[in-house]
């Protein structure tokens, strides 16, 4: 894999254009989440347009896209104020967390590098060699308070091309979120006057009621909240850093279609991709680590409550706060063996088919009362996000240049990269490709490998 250093100016912060109102904005119980208090990273290749080529290297090294994208996230910054301000808490003594919406600003680095985009692999797949040149430093990522919400680095490519790196507060955005605020800065630096779609900030949406009620949560969380299943062995726990291996898988229309046949008729049309992929993964993984037999495990997958109903209303478009749940279901080591793959399928379909007005209340609620206790055990839990619509590409225009690919890259905060992400790829043969990331301890992964192949029939 090559190598490359970038060469960056020193940060900067860039506030909104024009003057923002100065006030707090309370986050909602989604929001925050002590599983949400960190930075998450996200990386997007940009490739400019043909007749635009030209002009892009006339710029040499004045890095003419990221002068464009800096006055861009300052007009998006002025409708976007509170990602300009500092997370403080509420009060003293109270784990509540509120935006001091203070017009500081974002962190702003330039950055060059002697690469060019086909170098950096055709097709533009992860692992995105030297992906941490593409970040900027955001410090401690788990550290959130009285910091800014947003590092962002424009790196300009000898080919004209560049790379929008970013250290995303999580508490602040969901990945629909995110991607609404990267497009509304694409819109300014392609010259739109405002955002295609003007942001709501509503966090009361979610936030939790007065008394709390929590009657119906997903089953698979009760023994949590019975205080059960906290063993401390789980082996994706106690394994060091140092000794884990992450590997990305590549599933084209054939690989899909392959594990599809495998599923009964009834369910081949309506079970997604990414329902099945999570499937088949969370088999594989439990069995290469090695879980006793007896043993209960866990699956955890994002569920995007945008178009749900939730206290009469949907989530209102625009809304750029965290709008999702990570409804659970779980099953002994044996039972996940044995069973079949559509019984694992619908295990999930009957998760979702429960989040319901009631199911979210509730949720909401036992999030709140968790944000004053330890963070809930996660033994032999398997978390796996769809962020496939994040770093696709090319739907997204950023002035003279289109996006070809991204997503979250094994950088920054490693704790994160415990969870499996679905990132939407090309493939060798440029057909629309899922790529999923896994991080496992280095002898099982081998194990895991061997698993999958089976299922592919050794398609990977």
């Amino acid at each position: 894999m090559m190598t490359f250093t970038a060469r960056r100016s020193k940060p900067e912060l860039v506030a909104p254009a024009r003057p923002t109102p100065r006030e707090t904005k309370v986050l909602s119980d989604l929001d925050d989440q002590w599983t949400l208090r960190y930075y998450e990273t996200v990386v997007g290749f940009f490739r400019v347009c043909p007749k635009m080529a030209g002009l892009a290297l006339a710029g040499g090294n004045n890095n003419i896209a990221a002068k464009v994208i800096k006055a861009a996230v300052a007009e998006a910054l002025v409708y976007y104020y509170p990602v300009a301000g500092r997370l403080r808490t509420l009060l003293p003594g109270v784990n509540k967390l509120a935006v001091d919406c203070t017009a500081e600003g974002v962190v702003f680095v330039e950055a060059t590098a002697d690469v060019r985009l086909e170098e950096l692999g055709e097709p533009l797949l992860p692992p995105y060699p030297c992906a941490e040149e593409f970040l900027g430093d955001a410090g401690d990522t788990r550290a959130i308070l009285d910091k800014p919400l947003l590092f962002l680095q424009v790196t300009q490519l000898k080919c004209g091309g560049f790379v929008i790196g970013l250290h995303m507060c999580h508490c602040i955005f969901d990945a629909f979120g995110l991607l609404q605020f990267i497009k509304t800065i694409a819109g300014f630096a392609g010259g739109e006057p405002v955002p295609s779609t003007m942001p709501v900030w509503g966090r009361e949406f979610f936030t939790a009621r007065t008394p709390p009620s929590i009657t119906h949560v997903y089953p698979a969380y009760k023994p949590i909240l019975d205080g059960f299943d906290r063993t401390g062995d789980d082996v994706m726990l106690t394994t060091p850093p140092e000794s884990m291996e992450m590997r990305y898988f590549s599933f084209g229309p054939k690989e899909i279609s392959c594990l599809r046949s495998q599923v009964p008729s009834h369910l081949i049309k309506s079970t997604t991709s990414f329902e099945l992929l999570t499937a088949v993964m969370w088999r594989c993984r439990t069995l290469a680590l090695g879980y006793e037999p007896d043993q209960r495990v866990r699956l955890m997958f994002t569920l995007n409550l945008r178009g749900r109903w939730n206290h009469g209303a949907t989530v209102p478009l625009g809304y750029y706060g965290n709008a999702h749940f990570s409804p659970m279901v779980m099953a002994t080591v044996d039972e996940l063996a044995r069973q079949p793959l559509a019984d694992t399928v619908e295990l999930m379909c009957t998760a979702k088919s429960k989040t319901i007005k009631e199911c979210m209340e509730s949720m909401v609620d036992l999030l709140a009362s968790w944000r004053e206790q330890p963070a809930f055990p996660m033994d032999r839990t398997y978390e796996v996000s769809d962020t496939k619509w994040v770093g696709g590409g090319g739907a997204l225009h950023c002035g003279v240049a289109e996006m070809v690919g991204g997503g979250t890259p094994f950088a920054g905060d490693l704790t994160s990269k415990l969870i499996s992400y679905h990132m939407k790829c090309k493939n060798e043969d440029g057909e629309d490709s899922v790529v999923v990331s896994m991080l496992m301890p280095k002898p099982a992964m081998e194990r895991f490998t061997k698993e999958m192949s089976f299922w592919l029939n050794s398609y990977i």
